[in-house]
């Protein structure tokens, strides 16, 4: 007997992160079923067919099929194609440093960046318009997600070993970033 679940079926493991991640996505923002998908297509050793997407999440075809398209217009999941087999198969990045760049510049493409158009044209307007507390709050804002802004691009300008690099940093950072400041304070 095979260790590796049949078609249409998930190891306990694999079916407690599609489901976890199915949650997760809801609170991100996500379809539950598109969250689910990738987590499912992230996990598999293989490309998947959508109608075996559709046996093993118990979920209508349709709902795969648009499920899969929004995947794609993240540009998290693509189509292949598998010798001998006429239908599109499909696969999760599977690099979690890419698919971290990926979701974080559409992230901030459809949500940062916005506030920031909005942001700026607030603090143009309230320029001289008599509300001095309001307009030195909304520049302080400005300010800050511009300067957060920067820093992000730079961080998805690294190459991945140089990311992998300071993420393992990350606590050594505050630390010599707080003694720093004990130092000049």
């Amino acid at each position: 007997m095979s260790d590796q679940p049949q078609v249409g079926q998930l190891s306990p493991v694999a079916q407690k992160f599609v489901l976890h991640w199915g949650e997760m996505g809801t609170r991100w923002g996500l379809n539950r079923t598109v969250a689910q998908l990738h987590a499912l297509l992230f996990i598999s050793p293989r490309p998947l067919p959508a109608d075996e997407i559709s046996t093993t999440l118990a979920v209508a075809r349709s709902n795969v099929s648009t499920s899969l398209r929004e995947l794609q217009g993240w540009r998290i999941v693509r189509v292949v194609h598998v010798l001998g087999d006429r239908r599109d198969h499909f696969e999760a990045i599977k690099d979690v440093v890419e698919i971290f760049r990926i979701v974080s510049e559409e992230r901030k493409r459809r949500e940062i960046d916005p506030t920031l158009r909005v942001l700026a044209e607030c603090v143009e307007e309230s320029k001289g318009a008599g509300d001095a507390y309001s307009h030195e709050r909304l520049v302080s804002m400005l300010e800050f997600l511009t300067a957060m802004t920067g820093m992000f691009e730079e961080i998805m300008r690294m190459p991945s070993p140089a990311l992998k690099g300071v993420v393992k940093l990350r606590g050594k950072v505050i630390t010599l970033l707080g003694s720093e400041k004990k130092k000049t304070g």
